[in-house]
């Protein structure tokens, strides 16, 4: 199955199955002399992993990540990262009756139409179980970045109808989406605690109802170099739309001011300069990237993210040979994926960054030669 690597200098691969073994994860292109906290890792996992509140999927997984290569003790050698979880709460006969249907909104009918197979047990490469190798990957990632001051805070915008009120989504800190004001866990990760109420009462509402939500999640990157991106087709945003989009049920993506520019003028839209060192606009309406390059300013994305397609609702689908049929869908699965996607959004977004950063510097002109003048110089 192809498809299954992203990147140019930071390559990942990816491998495993939502009932498989495990998943795994090859991590190709982290230079050496990077010490990982593996402390740091594990958190990350914590933050995706399933069963962590009662809002999420009640599958019962530690997440414990096993690094098989690519460190000596806990420093990176430069040889490729590998990094193994395992699957220990897979329940296989939830899916045994799904086997000759298509469920709808699942990616049932197009891996049998492409591959003439597929694994059923829980969607097999197509379950949003894969994700935790992104989520490990992303981790690495974030501490390459932390390296020259780059920091990433995804949080839960909206869910339904409800929609919070940040007036600086720049400021947002790790903190307030991580926990509430009285010290208790943000179970929706949403860092306006009365929006964030309120989107828990109406995904429990959901849940009862054997229905699923969607939402948006916003992701926010500070301390981004200007000059990160490639012109034409390796544009910063394309690779962040591509890496984002990758991910299972995420249906948009906007930058920036994102479609509301559709309803602006040239002069309502553009952000004027206010200074060239640090490069700096009095408005961030870009999001961070122009001519698909980074600005220096925040870079900004929103992303929009279906309602999951597994729901216990009776639905009306077909089976492979074409007989109608009904489904409902056994198993645990969770009413609203906007929780635990922000960690997954966050990964892409950092292994975008460290990618580009790593072909920034791998691309950075050379100093003048003796005798010669630099282009654009006066003798």
């Amino acid at each position: 199955m192809a498809g299954s690597s992203f990147g140019t200098l930071l390559r990942v691969t990816t491998a495993g199955e939502s009932h498989g073994p495990g998943n795994v994860v090859i991590i190709d292109g982290i230079p050496a002399g990077l010490t990982l906290d593996l402390e740091l890792l594990r958190a990350e996992l914590r933050r995706r992993r399933p069963g962590q509140s009662r809002l999420v999927t009640q599958r019962r997984e530690d997440d414990e990540p096993e690094v098989l290569a690519g460190l000596l003790g806990s420093v990176t050698t430069g040889a490729p990262i590998a990094i193994l979880v395992r699957n220990r709460d897979a329940r296989s006969s939830d899916y045994d009756e799904l086997a000759e249907l298509w469920r709808p909104g699942h990616a049932d009918a197009t891996y049998d139409l492409k591959f003439g197979m597929r694994d059923h047990r829980g969607g097999g490469r197509a379950s949003a179980r894969e994700t935790v190798a992104r989520v490990a990957a992303g981790a690495v990632a974030k501490q390459l970045l932390a390296t020259f001051g780059c920091r990433l805070v995804g949080w839960v915008r909206q869910v339904g109808e409800v929609v919070a009120e940040v007036p600086d989504p720049a400021a947002v800190t790790l903190e307030q989406v991580e926990t509430l004001p009285d010290g208790s866990p943000n179970l929706v990760r949403c860092p306006d605690p009365a929006a964030a109420a309120a989107m828990a009462a109406l995904i429990e509402r959901v849940r009862r109802e054997q229905d699923s939500i969607g939402g948006i999640a916003e992701i926010i990157a500070t301390g981004v170099p200007p000059g990160l991106g490639e012109p034409v087709f390796d544009k910063l945003k394309a690779d962040l739309g591509k890496a984002l989009l990758s991910i299972p049920a995420v249906m948009g993506v906007e930058t920036g001011v994102g479609f509301g520019c559709a309803v602006l003028r040239g002069s309502q839209c553009n952000d004027a300069w206010v200074s060239a060192g640090p490069p700096r606009t009095a408005t961030n309406r870009h999001g961070g990237t122009l001519g698909g390059i980074s600005s220096g300013m925040p870079l900004l994305l929103r992303v929009a993210v279906k309602p999951a397609s597994s729901i216990a609702r009776e639905q009306a689908t077909v089976r492979r040979d074409g007989t109608r049929a009904t489904v409902r869908v056994k198993g645990r699965h969770d009413p609203c994926l906007l929780p635990r996607f922000v960690p997954v959004g966050e990964a892409m977004v950092a292994l975008v960054l460290a990618d580009h950063w790593l072909r920034a510097r791998a691309a950075a002109p050379l100093p003048p030669a003796a005798g010669h003048r630099a282009p654009g110089s006066r003798s």
